[in-house]
């Protein structure tokens, strides 16, 4: 097994290369990830994460040889985490990007009638390329067109020179017209020229220079934890299967809203031309308080179901009294034997967190890790 430290340092390992695969807002540090992992739980052992996000748990997890279950509503989390669990072989890989990259005139004409926004955010060659890969990339079912389409995802948009796109941030994708008027304002309304395929080809070959990550039997399920849950505990429960570690950062209630965070990506999957907050349950802002209760009770009641009589629950959640305090008495609830441990997590210039919105300068209250276990944790 390869040591934690060549994987939080450098690329010079696939596992290390694959570790940072898939920008996403308010994610988890790696070292965090990591740290929790190593601390926690010990090799052979099963650890679950319900909210899963970009998946750097599980990815942890697998890759220091736990068996490793997450689940993600976001199909860009799911897509970023399943991908790196187990890319598809870089030729394979290769070999569709010429192929959907041999499409691409075909979208010659759909292109004219596409919002000014996509014509400003990307030159024609780019924008013809992904209405190709949009249409034919069954990113769902196929792991080859699951690993190419990640890629995409990871370059859809980026500072100039770093993306396919005009100037814009990686992580979160800025509205329609505020990306609009900040283009015209800094002259900026000429897309960089890119060949697409050249492009991506390098981001290719540079991701698997080193191979593929070695990772210990781990998935990542797509949906909802509050349905999906159901039949995977009642498939562990009779296959006599306990997890150790619950590690898991619950969507904090009010902060923001993942599907509107990454609408562009989601255009691309297939999602709305406009971006919109999606109406769907568990798929917005967390604005009524009894459902985001409810969600957490469900989850973490069905995630009890299967977890050891010793195990360990790691919950990383908001400072702020709603979240917080809904979600230690729902840990508190199914897990009444657990003893609880309060680590406060305070912001700093630096913090990547749920909490701390893009644009807000404001100095949020903070997060608060909960820990909760039955014996010492594993040394």
């Amino acid at each position: 097994m390869i040591a934690k430290e060549k994987i939080l340092k450098g690329f010079e390992t696939a596992e290390a290369r694959w570790a940072r695969f898939g920008p996403y807002y308010a994610m988890f540090p790696l070292e965090f990830a990591f740290d929790v992992v190593e601390k926690y739980s010990k090799n052979g052992d099963y650890i679950i994460d319900p909210f899963a996000g970009r998946c750097s748990s599980i990815y942890a997890g697998g890759v220091l040889g736990r068996n490793s279950l997450g689940l993600e509503i976001n199909p860009v989390g799911w897509l970023y985490g399943t991908v790196k669990l187990q890319p598809a072989e870089k030729e394979e890989v290769i070999d569709r990007l010429l192929e959907i990259y041999s499409k691409r005139n075909y979208y010659n004409r759909a292109i004219q009638k596409m919002p000014e926004f996509y014509r400003i955010c990307y030159c024609d060659e780019v924008l013809k390329f992904l209405l190709a890969a949009r249409t034919h990339l069954d990113w769902r079912y196929n792991r080859v067109d699951a690993t190419l389409m990640s890629i995409l995802l990871i370059y859809l948009h980026a500072k100039i020179g770093e993306g396919l796109s005009n100037q814009m941030r990686m992580t979160k994708s800025m509205g329609m017209n505020y990306s609009v008027q900040w283009w015209k304002k800094n002259n900026m309304t000429t897309p960089p020229e890119i060949n697409p395929c050249d492009f991506i080809l390098k981001k290719i070959e540079w991701r698997y220079e080193k191979g593929k990550p070695k990772v210990t039997e781990s998935a990542v399920v797509f949906g909802d934890s509050s349905n999906k849950l159901i039949n995977i505990a009642e498939r562990a429960i009779n296959n006599d299967i306990k997890f150790s570690l619950l590690f898991t950062s619950p969507p904090y209630y009010s902060i923001t809203d993942y599907h509107a965070d990454q609408w562009l990506r989601l255009w691309l999957l297939g999602g709305s031309e406009n971006p919109q907050s999606l109406k769907d349950k568990h798929k917005g802002r967390f604005v009524n308080k009894q459902e985001y209760y409810d969600l957490l009770d469900n989850v973490f009641g069905l995630c009890a179901k299967m977890m050891k009589r010793e195990s360990i629950v790691y919950a990383r959640t908001d400072k702020r009294e709603f979240t917080f305090n809904s979600t230690l008495e729902i840990l508190k609830k199914h897990f009444p034997n657990h003893s609880v441990k309060i680590v406060e997590k305070p912001l700093t210039k630096d913090t990547k967190t749920q909490t701390k919105l893009f644009g807000d300068k404001t100095m949020k209250p903070g997060e608060v890790d909960i820990i909760m276990s039955r014996n010492e944790p594993t040394q």
